[in-house]
C-alpha cells in the first residue's frame, strides 16, 4: 500500500505544481478595467501627446516660428481648433495668467458696482499690487481692472474676500476649470502666486482664456490699456489722491489687432502668457508658459505665422467645448498628470514567471522519482 499511496500523493502535487507554473506563466487577469466612458487619450486629441513642435504643415507653409517657453499653443479663438503647440498638456506654473480664471469665476458672481471694503490682509500680499488703501471701498469694476490690467495681487484677494472667502473662491475656480475640461490646472491661490501643487497647462489655459474672452466685460477689461483708480485714505488718515494703471500685456501697445489677454511672472514660474488678436475676421490665441523671455516678438511672430498659413493647416487637435470632455484616466505622454485618478479595486498578486517553471520541475522530479522507486521495487 506504500507505493500506491506515494504515487498518489506525487501525482496529486505536481498536478498543483503544475497549475501554478500555469498560472505564474501566463499570469493574472486584471480584476479592474477603466471606467465606463472614461479614456487615456489627452483632452482635445490624441496628436496633443506627440513630442516636439505638434503641427500638420501642409505643401508650402513654413514651420512655426520658434518659441522659447517650455510649452506653447495657438488656435482658432472661434472654431477652436489648434495649429500647433509644444507640450500642451505638460504641468507649469502658472502665475498671474492664473488671474484669468479668478476673473472668470467672480465675473458673473460679483455685481460690478457693488462696493467693496478693503481690508489690511488684502494689501500685505506678496508680489504685484495696484495700490488700493486698506479702509477704503472700491467697485468691483475697479477692482478687476486692477487684477486684469496691473496684475494686482492686492485687488484678487479683495474680490475673493468679497465672493464669501479665499476658500469659496478657489473651489469655485477649480470647478469652473473642470467644467471647462481644464483638467490640468489646480487653483491654490486667487492671485497665481506659487503654491505647492498649483499648475496649469498651455492647453487649459487656451481653454480658460478663450470661455474668459466670451464674456463682454473681461474682454472690455483686457483690452483697455489704461483705467483710474479713485483716491482714498491712508492708514495715517490723509486723503491720497486718484492715480491711474496701465496694461501690463505690451502686446496691446505694439501689435496690430492685439485685444488681450494676460501675462505673467514669478521666479518658479518664469513668464507667462495667454495673448489674442483679431485680424481679416479671424482671432487666434496663444498660450506660453514656462518661457525665459518675456518680449511680445515671438508671440507676435507665432500669430503673423498663423494669420498668413492657418488657412491652410489641418489642425492637431480642438479645444473642446465647456462639459463635452472626460477626465483622462492616464497621464499623458508629455508629463501631464490628471488632477484625480480613479482607484481600481485591490487585485492578488501576480506571480513571477520563475516560480512556475521551478514548481513545473518540482513535479516533474516527483514524478520521475516515484517511477524509479516502482521499477526497483519490481526488481
Amino acid at each position: 500500500m506504500t507505493a500506491p499511496r506515494y504515487a498518489v500523493r506525487a501525482l496529486a502535487l505536481s498536478i498543483s505544481l503544475a497549475a501554478v507554473a500555469a498560472i505564474a506563466v501566463i499570469g493574472v487577469p486584471p480584476l479592474a478595467q477603466a471606467a465606463p466612458g472614461a479614456t487615456g487619450a489627452p483632452v482635445g486629441g490624441p496628436q496633443l501627446t506627440r513630442g516636439g513642435v505638434i503641427v500638420n504643415l501642409a505643401p508650402g507653409v513654413p514651420a512655426p516660428p520658434a518659441m522659447p517657453g517650455a510649452s506653447f499653443l495657438i488656435a482658432d479663438m472661434d472654431t477652436g481648433q489648434i495649429l500647433a503647440a509644444r507640450a500642451p498638456h505638460a504641468p507649469h506654473r502658472p502665475a498671474s495668467t492664473l488671474k484669468t480664471l479668478t476673473a472668470l469665476t467672480l465675473i458673473p458672481r460679483l455685481d460690478p458696482d457693488q462696493m467693496i471694503m478693503v481690508k489690511p490682509q488684502d494689501v500685505r500680499v506678496e508680489g504685484s499690487r495696484v495700490g488700493i488703501l486698506a479702509g477704503t471701498a472700491y467697485s468691483t469694476r475697479t477692482l478687476l481692472q486692477g487684477l486684469l490690467l496691473a496684475s494686482g495681487n492686492d485687488a484678487a484677494y479683495a474680490l475673493a474676500r468679497a465672493n464669501q472667502s479665499v476658500a469659496v473662491t478657489l473651489a469655485e475656480m477649480n470647478q469652473t476649470a473642470a467644467r471647462l475640461g481644464a483638467f490640468d490646472t489646480l487653483a491654490k491661490d486667487p492671485s497665481g502666486l506659487d503654491h505647492p501643487g498649483e499648475v496649469s497647462s498651455a492647453y487649459d489655459l487656451a481653454l480658460i482664456g478663450r470661455a474668459a474672452m466670451k464674456l463682454p466685460s473681461f474682454r472690455g477689461y483686457v483690452s483697455s490699456r489704461t483705467a483710474s483708480v479713485p483716491g482714498g485714505k491712508s492708514s495715517s488718515g490723509k486723503m491720497l489722491p486718484g492715480f491711474r494703471i496701465n496694461n501690463h500685456n505690451r502686446l496691446l501697445y505694439n501689435y496690430d489687432g492685439a485685444i488681450g489677454i494676460k501675462n505673467g511672472y514669478t521666479i518658479a514660474a518664469r513668464q507667462t502668457f495667454i495673448a489674442a488678436a483679431t485680424r481679416g475676421g479671424k482671432t487666434y490665441i496663444v498660450t506660453e508658459l514656462s518661457s525665459p523671455n518675456g518680449s511680445w516678438r515671438p508671440t507676435a511672430a507665432l500669430l503673423d505665422w498663423a494669420f498668413a498659413h492657418g488657412s491652410r493647416l489641418t489642425p492637431i487637435g480642438q479645444l473642446v467645448e465647456p462639459g463635452a470632455a472626460i477626465r483622462p484616466v492616464l497621464p499623458s505622454l508629455t508629463g501631464s498628470q490628471p488632477t484625480s485618478l480613479p482607484t481600481a479595486p485591490a487585485r492578488p498578486p501576480v506571480l513571477q514567471p520563475w516560480v512556475g517553471v521551478v514548481g513545473l520541475l518540482a513535479g516533474l522530479t516527483l514524478v520521475g522519482a516515484w517511477s524509479t522507486r516502482r521499477i526497483s521495487r519490481r526488481r
